[in-house]
């Protein structure tokens, strides 16, 4: 299974490390907002879906635009 990349390692990382930042000045909301802007990987995003259930990604803000780009933007309805 190829994984589709919609953001770069280089963005993964900038993004990690604000998190980090914003993890260490006690900012923990700050900290799981900033991270789910950063793809979710497909493989984990489909295990949760299997695993855990749909209800998981509600309201969750999570960004699953490469599990989108690889399994197709229903994914998550089917």
């Amino acid at each position: 299974m190829l994984e589709t990349q919609t953001m770069t390692l280089k963005e993964k990382l900038a993004i990690s490390n604000k998190a980090c930042m914003l993890w260490q000045a006690g900012d923990e909301e700050g900290y799981s907002r900033v991270t789910r802007t950063i793809p979710m990987p497909p493989w984990l995003a489909r295990m949760i879906k299997d695993k855990v259930g749909v209800e998981f990604f509600k309201n969750g803000d999570w960004n699953l635009s490469e599990a989108e780009a690889e399994f197709g933007p229903d994914w998550l309805n089917g």
